[in-house]
């Protein structure tokens, strides 16, 4: 077990998460983090409920099992105040099918939780308890400031040092909460929801005019918020989908997608303009879901405005993994999610666990002056360099790439994926050229996509050099003002050099635009 006494190191830049070596105990092992293997959460929302399975690394967990039923509970409650009938009926016929899987799957319980439509309906305390008698579930019902923090935790899952203003929108409430350090400050909640927002009387003027309102309500109470705005919640990533397709985004994941006030702007227009059945089928948007988009979207206009942040990112995480957040030790908090995503991939998958490290010290010298964001991506590439072996050899470097940028990966920004995703490819292939992907390749500028490949290359030598971990090895030296690219064998390790691995350093030497000398000794060179 990680001891709980170490004293943590100074926060990565960018990521704001510690160091810890990146090769420390693997904390997926640790019984306090196996315990969180399997986790399962219903969120009982007012448009839709959905499960949520966790599995795998703890601190970056995968979707085992992801299943959404648009209910829509809180239609009409502005009118009645009670439960849409309709939703009701369709919301316990999905805990029903919860309860079944989730007794399938082993799960030992579910932790469900019900937000703004539940606690606000006259007959919510009644659905609870028919939940209850029929299926032995016992719902959470939270107030608006919890499913903020819980919300907020969420994005702190994925960015573990986010700072800035996190906002979920629902189908029936909108909340606020600022972050900073990992930790969940102000908070506060409103009636900003969309399915509120359609059911206003007045039209367009008076919903406009309700949400300025509102918002500026809201901006008093949280005050200034210049920082990355994080958007939470199934309306918000629907825009963001819109915004995608508006500007021809050549890659389909909505995690960690970035947006402007700027680009905001001109997809709510975009929104106004078009036919909505017509976005609906471009973008992959539910029907159910493209009916309250103009609505989040006029909220979206109006938050951007109000509170003028520097950038927008796009959060798949939210109340359910905040809750999943909730229940992890600190030590595994202060982890960072992509490492340890990483490791537990290379511990799963990979035909020797545990050379990741080995190969990363090797090539390490490569990047002995390069800033830490980029040693982090160099690490998660040496751990993720060999899961992919199981696939034809003919589509390993494809698969790779695939996998990288399309991976469920916490803490990794788009162009990163991309880097990662071309450093992999380069590990099986010298050669980028006539994949799929090649429209993605233009998300990073040229020298970072030849920094790719020089990384893909050095795997690819180095993982040619030995097969037993636990040898004494040979060492890498770079003299980058030189050029010279250096490397020492031992006697023992001669064998191993033969002439692809010969092929393979040329390669690396010649995308260094460096000459290459190979010494073989039994001492460790002198530095």
């Amino acid at each position: 077990m990680a001891d709980q006494t170490d004293t943590l190191p100074t926060p990565v830049p960018e990521t704001g998460v510690a160091d810890l070596g990146l090769f420390g105990k693997p904390l997926f092992e640790d019984p306090s983090a196996r315990a969180l293997a399997r986790v399962g959460v219903v969120d009982v929302g007012s448009n839709s409920v959905r499960l949520v399975v966790f599995d795998g690394a703890a601190r970056s967990p995968a979707y085992f099992y992801n299943e959404k039923i648009m209910c829509a509970l809180g239609a009409g409650m502005a009118e009645t105040g009670h439960l849409s009938p309709t939703g009701r009926v369709r919301a316990l016929s999905a805990m029903r099918r919860f309860k079944k899987l989730a007794d399938g799957m082993g799960l030992s319980e579910l932790s469900v939780v019900a937000t703004a439509a539940v606690r606000d309906a006259s007959d919510g305390k009644d659905f609870c308890d028919e939940v209850h008698r029929d299926t032995g579930l016992r719902i959470w019902v939270i107030g608006g400031e919890e499913e903020a923090r819980l919300s907020a935790q969420g994005v702190l899952l994925g960015w573990p040092g986010a700072y800035g203003l996190v906002c979920d929108i629902g189908g029936s409430s909108m909340e606020l909460a600022e972050i900073s350090g990992g930790r969940v400050g102000r908070r506060v909640t409103s009636q900003l929801g969309p399915l509120k927002l359609r059911d206003l009387k007045g039209g367009a003027k008076a919903r406009n005019n309700h949400i300025k309102g509102v918002m500026d309500e809201l901006q008093e109470k949280m005050g200034a918020q210049r920082d990355r705005l994080f958007l939470v919640g199934g309306s918000w990533r629907a825009i963001a989908r819109i915004d995608m397709y508006r500007r021809g985004y050549p890659l389909h994941v909505l995690h960690e997608y970035r947006m402007t006030v700027r680009s905001v702007s001109a997809t709510v227009k975009f929104i106004q303009k078009s036919n909505l059945d017509e976005m609906r089928a471009a973008c992959g948007v539910s029907s159910t879901r493209m009916a309250l988009v103009p609505f989040a979207a006029e909220v979206l206009s109006r938050l951007v405005k109000s509170f003028k942040p520097k950038d927008i990112a796009i959060s798949s995480y939210g109340i359910r993994e905040g809750m999943l957040y909730e229940q992890m030790p600190q030590r595994l908090r202060d982890r960072d999610p992509l490492i340890e995503a990483c490791r537990f991939a290379e511990a799963k998958d990979a035909r020797m666990p545990g050379f990741g490290k080995i190969l990363n010290n090797f090539i390490a010298p490569l990047y002995k002056s390069s800033p830490a964001p980029r040693k982090r991506l160099v690490k998660a590439a040496c751990l993720l360099h060999d899961v992919s072996w199981r696939a034809h050899p003919d589509y390993r470097a494809e698969v790779c790439f695939d996998n990288a940028t399309r991976a469920n990966l916490g803490g990794l920004k788009h162009a990163e994926r991309v880097y990662l995703g071309l450093a992999l490819l380069h590990r099986y292939s010298n050669k980028r050229e006539n994949t799929r992907f090649e429209d993605l390749y233009q998300m990073v500028d040229e020298k970072t996509r030849n920094e790719a490949e020089i990384l893909g290359k050095a795997m690819r030598f180095g993982a040619m050099l030995w097969m037993n971990k636990h040898e004494d090895r040979g060492e890498m030296r770079w003299f980058p003002k030189k050029k010279l690219l250096e490397i020492w064998l031992t006697p023992d390790m001669q064998p191993l050099f033969g002439e692809v691995a010969e092929a393979r350093l040329n390669s690396l030497a010649e995308s260094l635009g460096a000459e290459v000398v190979v010494k073989i000794g039994k001492g460790k060179p002198e530095k």
